[in-house]
């Protein structure tokens, strides 16, 4: 049996959409870290006529396969863009239900995650959340602190220039004498020792990069989706690996013309 099919035997019907996928999918190839903007929350609400806050509990089930989806997949890395220090602006109403709704996924999903090997934690500036907030997220890391599965990582009161502001004034405590180089910044940043993301997903259609990973995705592939976040499940994160797959990473590089290539 294909290796990925293997991974998720008793959880697709033989006939299945997503068994074609994995068929498809080349497990030598997968992407070292996926990154999601997870947009539209709001809109999917809305057009069922619903509150906001109905959007944003909907997508708590999209996270829940996802993060099953790319632990069975064993994708070493994987973020998830959950608050932006912008998102304070929002009503003080809608950011108190994302915050519960934060506390409610680590306590309902804990033991889950325990289950997958997955290890949490999170980037951003943390300490700057609610007192119950951080005792959450304290809690989760320290009870998969020694998982070696994938390693979800969410993306709180974040911004990708913040985290720039952040390495920068490291440097300078640091005081370094020599010319500063693009590995001192990397070591410096909230995602320091781990890979850039291969593979940055936006769903809602949106064409905008939102803040997020400024740095790490300079060479990052972008798959964007028009599913709604509260939409999004397992396949359609098959679906962006498989483009993933078919695109050409050249890093700045161009493959030598030559008359075997035209041919």
């Amino acid at each position: 049996m294909n290796y990925l099919l293997e991974q998720f035997k008793g959880k697709l019907s033989s006939s299945s959409y997503e068994v074609k996928l994995l068929s498809d999918i080349d497990s030598n190839k997968l992407p070292l870290h996926i990154a999601i903007i997870m947009d539209g929350n709001g809109r999917w609400a809305k057009k069922r006529n619903l509150p906001r806050i109905v959007g944003h509990q909907s997508g708590v089930e999209s996270v829940r396969t996802v993060v099953e989806t790319a632990a069975r997949l064993s994708i070493p890395v994987l973020t998830l863009y959950a608050f932006s220090t912008e998102n304070w602006k929002r009503p003080k109403k809608e950011i108190d239900t994302l915050m519960d709704l934060l506390k409610e996924y680590i306590a309902k999903e804990l033991d889950n995650i325990n289950q997958n090997n997955i290890r949490f934690s999170t980037i951003g500036r943390i300490n700057e959340l609610p007192d119950s907030v951080k005792k959450a997220l304290s809690t989760a890391k320290k009870h998969t602190r020694n998982n070696t599965g994938t390693k979800l990582i969410v993306a709180l009161n974040y911004s990708g220039r913040l985290e720039l502001v952040d390495s920068f004034n490291r440097l300078l405590e640091k005081k370094i004498e020599h010319p500063i180089s693009e590995k001192d910044i990397d070591g410096l940043l909230y995602t320091a020792g781990l890979p850039s993301p291969d593979l940055l997903i936006r769903t809602s259609g949106e064409m905008r990069i939102s803040n997020f990973m400024l740095w790490q995705i300079a060479y990052t592939e972008i798959f964007v989706t028009e599913v709604l976040w509260p939409d999004f499940r397992g396949k359609d994160l098959l679906e962006a690996i498989l483009e993933f797959q078919k695109r050409e990473r050249r890093y700045g590089d161009i493959k030598e013309i030559t008359c075997e290539n035209i041919r």
